[in-house]
């Protein structure tokens, strides 16, 4: 602890000295000792476990497994002498699926990278130069190489990148609201302080990842790295482990149900073809059990979307694109859908519900009130009254008593410079066309002139200075409003300021109070700053907040018509945190209840549990009492989100099930522990995450609504030709499949998998955002889809079905009658994908306000046409050509029943179709 420690004895500890620093080679050995002053991070994953990783997922073992038992069909047949037409199936069906799956681990690396590439890019952004003392000379370096006993120094605007002791401070004062949650600056000191002071008290001290507001000072860097507060902090993290997210929990339910239903079809068409066979041949050969294997492997895979892993990670990105252009860095694929089940929002208050920029909203002077528009560092805003007559002697002694300013950048946007409660000042005059720089530069009516400065310090609570206007001389000063009337003159209407100062604390408010004494020129010249700062005539009081970003509140109104909870958790005091809470509509009024980290301290995790549920803001709190916020609310069941800037907020991200983390202010710490980054900070960019993350699930829904009414319409079609073909059919044989196994998986990859990736492209409905979330408990596959899913399903399998004995009939042969049957399935689920679209029915949806899809389904009609054409296809595929009538027929027939479900389903309901849904 160096806060409770003499500064000589810390410089005699540390080995350095104030005058001359480190040397270049002690740096070096101690850089080599304690490291790189940065947070340490896990190692990048390599791309080839990325890759192998891909392979661990259920589905993806499935896959492998038919590929294996395809493989072993294959050689079998080839080995012995069997059907070599068989044995090339089989090794183009095992090639089939491997590219399939190589394709899903492509994504999965691609997206991994890029979210790798967005995150260094990020970080070179905050890679920050700091003047230290070497070798007795003074050098800019990167923040990097700080070491423990480097001599730093510090002005107004720089960060600090690591734990330090001041030894010299000019008005210094330090922002650490990323550390404390506290939004005011901390006036900075040198004297050492008592043993128990806490951490937001030690002013001697400052913290990696704060920002020096004001004045300059000179530190000796006694931390680095995680070594630093911000370090332990960040140490928090590796004892929260990772959750699966909603839509990971959802697939891996799916998938055990997928095994079962084809391990179950599989050990049927084992018992039923072999008992089959043996009826019709009187006996049982391996050969022939290798046959029915065959169509055991076709009916695995008919029984499983095979395109589904993909499809994911498709839909997934093309959702982490539509975020991007909304300003979201998606970290993980997953995370987009978490989003759209979120139900609590828990939101750090500083720089993420509001701006950190302090505004005066209103200020009274010569008994009026006025009321000031316009929120941050633009001076844009109006004033009421609009008669600023009165006002003008205020606004004057307040800009003039300051040393803030604000600039344009290149970018257009205002910048700040200085403490942020004189800047809020500066910009008060800018909006009543004060300008300070006018004032001093003989461009106004008087001509000021800045004699002399008594800075602002924290036992004074004051700043004045000495000002000649004209042939006048005065002081100005300004402070803390209870020190000011303490010292003010007897014209003072002391009554009338303390009500404001009550009132305008009432509206979580800062007040300041801004006074004038005349003196004579000797007084200015020659009394102290004990004479002069007595007897003060009050002008004025500001009152100033740090104010809710303008966005916020429309987005809350959005989220709580999602019935998404919105949750306030802040360090700073409970008054402020109620009024900004209120003003952005997170709760009904500034009566409701807001508990204090000192409550939460006192309840159980049982108490705190049976009341978490209800109360939307919490005031000073600590980083372990946001994470017992949120794990009781995920004891409730509940989707939290977190947000936040501040390192503080870390451990918080990590525990929610989505952590969000401000990308312009946050720090690295938060940056590394979310799973979704805001690049403009904005808190309607998880407004548009959450219908973002919406979409993404109803389109995947869509798409497993319409891959597993396929999927039931193939081992439907094909478990029908093994049940009821007892007997050879014209051309026929009763043991020819109706499907071959390269016909499913064409169905499944191309005219099934393209029109379903386009499904990701699919705009919400209009409704979307007027819906609770989704129970993350409850099944994707509930009673409702399952039923419209066996309904088309069991309708699509037989029209295929009845295709295929129908061609037989009619004399075609084997390839024909498959062909026919292929394409029957071909566009029946082509023309099912518009009916899928929608939760409602067919005719609820314009089928071109999605030209993605259009192109997709247009593209897997003519290839499905063209590999019945193609002599190459027909021989891997055992398809054949047909003529222009039967295919005519193909595209249009299995239309029929799927108009037909639809149409029924809107006359049963009566057209109301806005209240027919899965």
């Amino acid at each position: 602890m160096f806060y409770n420690q003499n500064i000589d004895r810390i410089f005699t500890e540390l080995k350095t000295s104030r005058h001359e620093g480190l040397t270049a080679k002690e740096a070096q050995a101690r850089l080599e000792k304690y490291g790189r002053n940065e947070m340490q991070q896990d190692p990048p994953t390599p791309i080839w476990k990325i890759f192998i990783r891909s392979f661990k997922e259920p589905l993806v073992i499935i896959l492998l497994l038919a590929v294996l038992l395809s493989l072993i069909s294959g050689i079998y047949e080839l080995t012995n002498g069997g059907d070599l037409q068989h044995a090339r199936s089989s090794f183009y069906e095992s090639i089939a699926i491997m590219i399939l799956i190589l394709i899903n681990s492509g994504l999965s690396i691609w997206q991994t990278v890029n979210a790798r590439k967005s995150l260094d890019s990020l970080k070179e952004m905050n890679n920050h130069q700091v003047s230290v003392l070497r070798d007795s000379s003074w050098e800019k370096m990167s923040a990097t190489l700080l070491v423990p006993g480097d001599i730093i120094g510090v002005k107004m605007g720089d960060f600090i990148e690591a734990d330090v002791r001041w030894f010299k401070v000019s008005e210094l004062q330090v922002l650490e609201a990323h550390l404390t949650g506290e939004s005011e600056p901390i006036s900075k000191v040198t004297a050492e302080l008592a043993d128990e002071t806490d951490l937001g008290d030690r002013k001697n001290m400052g913290y990696s990842g704060s920002t020096v507001t004001n004045g300059n000072g000179y530190a000796v860097i006694v931390a680095t790295g995680m070594d630093t507060e911000l370090g332990k902090i960040a140490g928090l993290l590796k004892n929260v482990p990772d959750s699966k997210t909603p839509i990971e929990k959802t697939i891996n339910e799916l998938t055990q149900k997928l095994m079962y239903v084809a391990a179950g079809v599989v050990l049927f068409t084992l018992v039923a073809g072999g008992f089959k066979t043996w009826l019709t041949t009187g006996t049982f050969s391996f050969t022939s059990f290798t046959a029915i294997l065959s169509t055991a492997i076709a009916l695995a895979v008919a029984a499983i979307p095979d395109a589904l892993p993909a499809v994911l990670s498709i839909v997934l990105t093309i959702g982490a694109k539509v975020l991007s252009k909304s300003k979201g860095l998606i970290k993980s694929l997953n995370s987009v859908e978490t989003l759209g089940s979120t139900t609590f929002i828990a939101s750090d208050k500083t720089g993420t519900l509001t701006k950190n920029e302090m505004t005066v909203t209103r200020f009274f002077t010569n008994g009026i009130e006025f009321e000031v528009e316009g929120r941050g560092y633009e001076p844009l805003g109006e004033i009421t009254p609009k008669d600023m007559t009165s006002a003008r002697q205020f606004i004057v002694a307040s800009i003039l008593n300051n040393e803030a300013n604000v600039s344009i950048n290149e970018t257009g946007n205002y910048v700040p410079f200085g403490n942020p409660t004189d800047v809020a000042l500066v910009v008060l005059g800018l909006k009543c066309n004060i300008d300070r720089h006018e004032l001093l530069n003989q461009k106004a009516e008087i001509d000021y002139d800045i004699l002399r400065i008594f800075p602002f310090d924290s036992t004074r609570k004051m700043m004045s200075v000495v000002v000649k206007a004209g042939n006048e001389f005065k002081v100005l000063t300004k402070g803390a409003p209870d020190v000011l009337l303490s010292r003010a003159d007897a014209k003072t209407d002391q009554h009338a300021f303390e009500m404001k100062v009550n009132k305008f604390a009432s509206e979580a408010l800062r007040t300041l109070a801004v006074g004038e004494r005349i003196i004579s020129e000797d007084e200015a010249l020659n009394s102290t700053m004990e004479e002069l700062e007595n007897n003060i005539s009050i002008l004025g009081l500001a009152g100033i907040i740090d104010p809710p970003r303008e966005e916020v509140k429309q987005s809350v109104e959005t989220l709580h018509d999602a019935s998404i909870n919105v949750v306030m958790i802040t360090g700073d005091h409970a008054k402020t945190a109620q009024a900004i809470a209120a003003k952005l509509g997170i709760i009904s009024d500034d009566e409701s209840q807001v508990i204090e980290g000192k409550q939460i301290d006192k309840m159980s995790d049982d108490e705190l549990f049976n009341t978490v549920e209800d109360i939307r803001v919490y005031a000073r709190v600590s980083p372990e009492h946001k994470q017992r916020i949120i794990k009781q609310l995920q004891r409730h069941g509940e989707v939290v989100a977190m947000t936040g800037d501040g390192v503080n907020d870390a451990p918080a991200l990590r525990s929610a099930d989505i952590g969000i983390a401000m990308g312009i202010n946050g720090t690295d710490v938060t940056k590394e522990s979310a799973d979704l980054i805001l690049l403009d900070d904005k808190f309607t960019t998880i407004e548009h995450s959450v219908a973002a993350g919406r979409t993404i699930f109803t389109n995947i829904k869509n798409f497993m609504r319409h891959e597993l009414t396929t999927n039931v319409a193939e081992v439907l079609s094909l478990m029908f030709g093994l049940l009821f073909i007892t007997r050879d059919i014209g051309h026929v044989s009763s043991s020819t499949p109706i499907l071959t196994a390269l016909m499913v998986l064409w169905v499944n990859m191309i005219s099934d998998a393209l029109p379903s990736f386009a499904l990701g492209y699919d705009v919400p409905e209009s409704d979307i955002m007027n819906k609770p979330p989704r129970d993350t408990h409850k099944t994707i596959l509930d009673s409702k889809m399952m039923m419209r899913i066996v309904v088309r399903g069991v309708t699509m399998g037989l029209v295929v079905f009845g295709a295929f004995v129908l061609a037989a009939r009619k004399g075609m042969q084997v390839e024909e009658a498959q062909t026919v049957a292929f394409l029957t399935l071909v566009f029946g689920q082509l023309w099912n994908v518009f009916d899928a679209r929608s939760s409602k029915t067919l005719y609820h949806r314009n089928p071109f306000s999605n030209s993605k899809l259009i192109m997709a389904v247009a593209f897997s009609a003519l290839s499905s046409l063209f590999v019945t054409m193609s002599p190459f296809f027909n021989e891997v595929m055992g398809t054949a050509r047909l003529s222009a009538g039967v295919y005519l027929m193909l595209i249009f027939v299995p239309a029929i029943p799927v108009f037909l479900i639809s149409g029924i389903k809107a006359v049963l309901l009566k057209g109301n179709l806005y209240e027919v849904t899965d």
